[in-house]
């Protein structure tokens, strides 16, 4: 009977990410940054987008001291075609390949819907939708060329189940899930994997306003199995995974980090 000798399997090493380049766009802050700083741990340089220049340059400067990569930032809005494709020129000109793309910039307006106005929704639907669809037409070309890639899009346990009071977050990240299957679907000849990480409810800058109404602690921290916010290096493992070799057959999927909120 054959069995399979495990000392010959790559163990580890597939989740390494030496050698690698990455872009994060929204990666000067919140989860962004704490996934920059993931994949900068498991040895990828990477180039952090804001657009916030100066708070760009002091993200890159520690993670570049703390993890030994090079860490570069750009300042560019991702809802702006031509800014997007410098971006992608600027990281070919410092990296020489993009090996991976996480889209993590994004907004949240939240209010019932008769409280909010079309020029609110406008600005979320902008923002996460087209400037993920914006930011991953820049780099697919190089990514082409090369012969794979990974695209990591922050879509939201939100994209998956709903809540009130959230009509344009749940409707963009909604839409970032199916732009993740599409695109999965389309770019997978070309070995580009593209995948989505969904967080659940992460005590970020963004949630801040919530955090101790009765609202966040009782519908969003009380529906998780946990019964706490996560913590933003929680997210660091699902997007080093989502990075490496070790998620080559992986296309269109939805990794949920949630506490176990869309379990129940």
């Amino acid at each position: 009977m054959a069995t399979l000798d495990f000392s010959q399997l790559p163990g580890l090493s597939l989740f390494s990410l030496q050698g690698k380049s990455a872009i994060l766009t929204g990666g000067t802050k919140g989860l962004g940054l704490a996934m920059a700083a993931g994949l900068a741990s498991a040895g990828a340089d990477v180039l952090l987008v804001s657009r916030k220049a100066e708070e760009g340059k002091e993200a890159a400067a520690e993670i570049a001291e703390k993890y030994g990569v090079k860490a570069l930032t750009f300042a560019a809005d991702v809802t702006d075609q031509k800014a997007m494709e410098a971006m992608a020129a600027f990281a070919m000109e410092s990296f020489g390949k993009i090996d991976v793309l996480i889209n993590s910039a994004g907004i949240n307006i939240r209010g019932a819907i008769d409280e909010l106005s079309q020029e609110d929704f406008d600005q979320v639907m902008k923002v996460n939708v087209t400037g993920t669809w914006l930011a991953c037409k820049a780099v697919i070309p190089q990514m082409k060329k090369q012969g794979k890639g990974s695209i990591i899009n922050l879509a939201s346990t939100l994209g998956l189940v709903g809540l009130a009071n959230r009509t344009p977050y749940t409707a963009s990240k909604g839409a970032v899930v199916q732009m993740t299957r599409g695109l999965g679907l389309e770019l997978a000849p070309w070995n580009i994997t593209v995948n989505a990480i969904c967080p659940g409810p992460f005590l970020t800058e963004m949630n801040l306003p919530i955090a101790d109404t009765e609202e966040g602690k009782k519908f969003v921290v009380g529906a998780t199995a946990l019964g706490r916010w996560g913590r933003l290096q929680e997210i660091q493992g699902a997007a080093i995974f989502l990075a490496s070799d070790a998620a080559t057959y992986m296309v269109g999927s939805m990794v949920t980090v949630d506490g176990g909120w869309t379990a129940r």
